[in-house]
């Protein structure tokens, strides 16, 4: 049976396994959210042989889930990069990734954070050297701006959700979930501890998948003096494969802070994050210590 004949011709489903064909295809385009956009590079991830790889990416790219950008004439070689179709299945691969790590790795149980030894958390600690794929995501003012400051150092806290009084009710049994609740602390105390951060040469971003309506209301309730910054359509979340969970039928980060580099290469990890204020004061040290030794 060809792929394209899987199933019901009228089922989403069918028709869509007709295109990612494999558990390979789903991977390449793990890798290319991820930044890995070269052949050379895809195969040394990804360990397939060089014929299945060719196989998928021109299939990918057949159906418009990929394209095609050279970055060299002689001999000719391509960029593949996501499309608009291809980018509308991130919160696939989000899904997935909560999917695997809730059913098949875990025990099934709701939690908006993680056992310290877990491997939710060694796969947060391996994030630290690698590079923040190019994005922008819209921001609570309605602009739009990439997740690093531009040759600054920032601190990237994602949150599950924080609500302004009078919006929408929080997601059913918000409070039951272990590690939801403490978002309102956690940005009010980097909103107190701003100066300090920008005294120590760091810019402050928090992100969160709500929408920037939301996140406004939010803002502007809290004072709060840096943007929040929504990962909505889950590129971010894709692109580095954050913790998440799901509450209230929306896809939500796990509490979790990135500190990355003037370069947007992630140079510490906080998660788990069991206290929300205190780890924002152990993230002000952390600037100190990485911007001093530079500057030695």
């Amino acid at each position: 049976m060809r792929r394209a004949d899987l199933g019901d011709a009228d089922c989403g489903i069918a028709q869509a396994l007709g295109v990612l064909g494999d558990w390979w295809t789903v991977l390449i385009v793990r890798e290319v959210a991820g930044g890995v956009t070269r052949f050379d590079g895809l195969q040394r991830e990804l360990g397939v042989s060089r014929r299945a790889l060719t196989e998928r990416l021109g299939g990918l790219v057949t159906h418009g889930v990929l394209r095609r950008e050279p970055y060299s004439a002689h001999p000719p070689r391509h960029d593949y990069l996501l499309t608009a179709k291809g980018e509308a299945l991130l919160p696939v691969l989000v899904a997935l990734q909560d999917w695997g790590t809730r059913h098949v790795m875990g025990d099934g149980a709701l939690t908006a954070t993680a056992d310290e030894d877990s491997a939710e958390a060694r796969r947060a600690h391996r994030l630290v050297g690698r590079r923040v794929p190019r994005m922008s995501l819209r921001r609570h003012d309605g602009g739009a701006e990439p997740p690093a400051a531009p040759g600054r150092w920032t601190v990237l806290y994602l949150f599950p959700g924080a609500f302004a009084p009078g919006a929408p009710a929080l997601p059913p049994d918000w409070g039951e979930i272990p590690g939801a609740a403490g978002c309102t602390l956690e940005s009010r105390t980097y909103a107190d501890r701003h100066p300090l951060f920008h005294a120590a040469g760091a810019e402050v971003r928090g992100v969160s998948t709500q929408r920037p309506d939301q996140l406004a209301a939010f803002a502007a309730h809290a004072r709060l003096p840096f943007p929040l910054l929504s990962d909505e359509d889950g590129r971010l979340a894709a692109g580095l494969l954050l913790p998440t969970f799901r509450a209230g039928g929306v896809a939500r980060l796990k509490r979790l802070t990135l500190l990355l580099d003037p370069e947007a290469v992630v140079r510490a990890v906080q998660f788990p994050v069991t206290d929300p204020a205190g780890s924002v004061d152990e993230m002000l040290a952390e600037v100190r210590r990485r911007t001093a030794a530079r500057a030695a």
